[in-house]
């Protein structure tokens, strides 16, 4: 151990170290209970920048926590190597996207290393290489024989700047997830997964993951799933009576099928109101006027459009003149068409019910249709006769109520009413009870070169032939002509193209669409588990041992898209007999983004792409950047909080800062600056005290290490001042182990400095300290080094090998995470007065960290106080925290 600390010699030598040891490699065989502890993979798009160290920081911290715990833990790494960015960079730069994606690969690798992150790098897998895109292929081949997978015609998200097919999800908003750009609709051939199948699974499931995930995910995908319990109800279309003469089989009578969740409102139905593209317009269509054929026409040319995501469209409709029956009221009602309809949702059609829904109101009041009131307030209804006050309604009531003007039902509670109107419908064979959800069908088919190829061939005589499983993987060709053209660049490589059928041997076609990367990411934590198997994606008996993973760290930005289709396909996996569980990930943690400084033009507002060292920023008392000048010509610059990305030129790599700090402080400020789950603001002056508060630390092993060497092993007799060192040496263990099993990662370092203040305290030269302080010391600066290690790992090895004399590490030489005892970890206990009307009454024991809910809840509990208040009404306790407490009864 150096007298200095030099953070670039120290973190070297224990990278080393750990990559000839193997320290971070999970066994197998290993009886030690298992932890799997999971971030999710980087796409290997550009460099790390600060934003992606601190999902891999907090991640590094758990795992070395629970090694130190005595875990036998999996900690993996991967690269998410396929997808858009890689070719949209081949197309701009006339690279090959394979060797793009490589060097960023060696790269973002060794920004991993120098940053210390204890990956088990023998499990390290690439989406883009044949190896791991094979199981891709294959589980795709096992979902076709399951009827799982599917091609259809589909209208579908296009992203008209990346060219190609976006999910649902990945269109959410309108916007294109990737570039940020609209999106607009083409009818496409294309891939589809039936996620549906599983939709109420997904609901059910959450009910294991509760506690483990936050509300806001789980509500996220709640709402994305969007289950509506409702029924099916039919309304018969009348013959049409047209001047014109209806097409062969124009004149027969049919019915248009509707989904509502409020049935109850039945009879307030002024008009079926169905999709542009749905089957009675087709079939009907060349007898409307020309006018109406007109808007039908526009209709459907505006839904293909751009649109602004963030505007509410017109609704627009149009009458059809088609007439059909509601089969409860007998009533005939018009068929309109409308923008607001989606074939895409639901049946295509819907129906119209003004005066209860707020979309439906909007409609009638622009079209002046009438607006039937058939739900009334439950209590002393404000509407007396609804006939006469349809006029007079300003606004939708949504709420359910009692039904007036509905028949036999008028009177009964809308919730009488839903179920018997349900058992109407279906006894009279118009209609049925029915669950629907929002959850569409994964679409995965991608107009790509950079993913991995759909493995389904396509022959004159036999059709579609899925490629045999001994053919796997169909591998990319070297490279494609990338033109962006919306095509995918396979089907312009011929020796791709065209192959044999496996069936007739005759010519056939491949599939030249690649698979949504969403795919890959879907499934790859199971890869690591046996990343060298040829034969199968992983051996069930190791996935028994491993998964679910314990531990998963993430954005909130993947709340919806990776984590629902993660838990579809573990239930797929899980009716292939390939796991024996219902969800992937036990723990989920999403982490707060980091923001970093934009720098922006003064007088255009443009953002100005500039190094941080050509900029020099202007800061406040507190350290906050308030301004900006350009060092090259002096002129000013506003200044803008935003996520770090390299995309926005605000990405701190931390090259530079482990070049100048140390990946240890860079690492301690990422996880000290804010909770984990918070928004972390990048600020220079922040690392700066990480890096002083480990030297601080450092110093003092460096200053005691010799002497400690004396301390002896079984406590002697304690002075007050040495017990109090040991009564905070707990205190600090068992609250950096709390705080470590609730994921709050900031507060721990706050509790290691005001051990290292207390260190800091004792003035006594070492080698002049009795056996009472040596020991009090060695307890105190062992178990801070060892709780250091999850946050600065180099630097800890350093000490401890200093403080052990051997070289051999923290882990190898089985070291533990330091355990507390109950007694020393009491906080001193203060007593609180209870007064009961302003007259002591009881006294209570308490420390400073009480909260004021908890001492209301003692002082209302404590016996004495009781016999004051037992039969009393209490009208409100007053807390005046590590004071008093006064309950006022009267």
């Amino acid at each position: 151990m150096d007298e200095k600390y030099f953070p670039e010699v120290i973190e070297e030598k224990w990278q080393q170290r750990w990559a000839e040891t193997r320290v971070f490699e999970a066994d197998q065989d290993d009886s030690r209970p298992k932890f799997y502890c999971l971030e999710m993979l980087p796409y290997p798009s550009g460099f790390l920048h600060m934003g992606h160290v601190r999902n891999y920081s907090i991640g590094d911290a758990l795992a070395w926590y629970k090694r130190l715990k005595g875990f036998n833990v999996l900690h993996p790494i991967g690269w998410d190597s396929f997808g858009q960015p890689a070719e949209q960079a081949a197309i701009k730069n006339k690279v090959n996207p394979r060797d793009w994606t490589e060097q960023n690969i060696v790269h973002i690798r060794e920004q991993f290393k120098r940053l210390g992150i204890s990956y088990d790098w023998t499990r390290e897998i690439a989406a883009h290489r044949p190896d791991y895109y094979k199981f891709d292929q294959w589980f795709f081949l096992k979902m076709y024989e399951r009827g799982l997978a599917y091609k259809k015609d589909s209208l579908v998200n296009w992203c008209p700047v990346d060219q190609t097919t976006l999910s649902n999800e990945q269109a959410s908003g309108g916007i294109c997830w990737r570039c940020g750009n609209q999106v607009e609709k083409r009818h496409v051939q294309q891939w589809f997964l039936r996620i549906t199948d599983y939709a109420e699974q997904l609901l059910d499931d959450m009910k294991e993951i509760e506690g483990g995930w936050a509300e806001n995910v789980l509500t996220m995908q709640r709402n994305w799933i969007g289950k509506s319990e409702g029924a099916f109800i039919d309304f018969t279309v009348l013959s049409p009576d047209f001047s014109r003469q209806p097409p062969e089989g124009g004149t027969q009578n049919s019915k248009v099928r509707v989904f509502t969740t409020r049935i109850d409102t039945i009879y307030g139905v002024n008009a079926v109101v169905v999709a542009a593209e749905h089957e009675i317009i087709v079939n009907h269509f060349t007898e409307f006027s020309d006018e109406v054929r007109a808007q039908i026409e526009q209709i459907r040319r505006d839904k293909m459009r751009v649109t602004d995501p963030d505007e509410e469209p017109e609704k627009i409709g149009a009458d059809t003149g088609l007439k059909a029956v509601n089969r409860f009221s007998g009533e005939e009602i018009p068929i309109w068409t409308a923008n607001y309809v989606l074939m895409e949702y639901g049946t295509g059609a819907v129906m119209s019910v003004p005066a209860h829904d707020e979309r439906d109101f909007e409609f009638a009041k622009k079209y002046n249709l009438p607006i039937p009131i058939v739900i009334v307030q439950s209590s002393e209804s404000k509407v007396q006769s609804p006939e006469q006050n349809e006029e007079q309604l300003n606004e939708a009531f949504i709420d359910y109520g009692v039904l007036v003007n509905s028949g036999e039902w008028s009177g009964k509670t809308s919730a009488e009413a839903k179920r018997e109107m349900a058992q109407f419908a279906a006894q009279n064979g118009f209609g049925e009870a029915a669950t629907t959800y929002r959850l569409r069908d994964w679409g995965v088919s991608r107009q790509r070169f950079w993913g991995a190829p759909i493995p389904m061939i396509y022959c004159d005589s036999c059709g579609v032939v899925p490629v045999p499983y001994e053919q796997l993987p169909v591998e990319l060709p070297e490279s494609a002509p990338m033109t962006g053209t919306g095509e995918s660049p396979l089907a312009k490589v011929p020796e791709f193209v065209n192959v044999a059928c496996p069936n007739c041997h005759e010519p056939a076609r491949r599939e030249t669409d690649t698979l949504d990367t969403f795919v890959d990411s879907s499934w790859y934590f199971y890869r690591y588990l046996d990343p060298h198997n040829t034969e199968l994606p992983f051996a069930p008996q190791i996935a028994h041992k491993w998964t679910p993973v314990d531990q998963y760290i993430g954005g909130i930005d993947h709340a919806v898209m990776h984590l629902l289709y993660a838990r579809f396909w573990t239930k797929v996996m899980r009716d292939m007999g390939l796991v024996k569980f219902n969800e992937p990930f036990t723990r989920l943690l999403n982490q707060g983004m980091v923001v970093g400084e934009t720098f922006f033009d003064d007088a255009t507002g443009k953002r100005i792409y500039y190094t941080r060292d050509e900029v020099k920023p202007e800061r406040d008392v507190k350290g906050k950047v308030i301004g900006a000048t350009l060092k090259i010509d002096g002129s000013r610059l506003k200044v803008a909080l935003e996520k770090m990305s390299k995309s926005k030129g605000n990405g701190v790599t931390p090259d530079d800062i482990i070049h100048i700090y140390g990946s240890d402080a860079a690492r301690v400020f990422e996880l000290f600056a804010a909770p984990v789950e918070n928004e972390l603001v990048w600020n220079d002056a922040g690392i700066e005290g990480a890096v002083r508060f480990i030297q601080r630390v450092y110093r003092f092993v460096w200053r005691w290490h010799e002497a400690l060497k004396k301390a002896p092993a079984s406590e002697p007799e304690m002075s007050s001042e040495s017990r109090k060192l040991r009564q905070k040496t707990h205190q600090t263990i068992k609250r950096v182990t709390d705080d470590f099993e609730r994921l709050q990662l900031n507060t721990p370092v706050a509790a290691l400095m005001e051990l290292s203040n207390a260190l800091g305290e004792i003035k006594i030269a070492p080698e002049e300290a009795n056996q009472e302080t040596l020991f009090a010391v060695n307890e105190a600066i062992n178990a801070l080094v060892l709780m250091l290690a999850p946050y600065a790992p180099h630097a800890a090895e350093e000490m401890f090998a200093a403080l052990t004399g051997s070289e051999a590490g923290i882990l190898k030489s089985n070291a533990a995470f330091p355990e507390f005892q109950a007694e020393l970890a009491k906080k001193d206990e203060i007593e609180i007065p209870i007064q009961v009307n302003g007259k002591l009454r009881s006294r209570v024991l308490a420390t400073l960290e009480t909260s004021q809910e908890e001492l209301e809840a003692m002082a209302l509990a404590d016996e004495k106080t009781r016999e004051f208040t037992d039969g009393k009404q209490i009208v409100k306790v007053v807390v005046v925290p590590n004071r008093l407490v006064n309950v006022v009864v009267r």
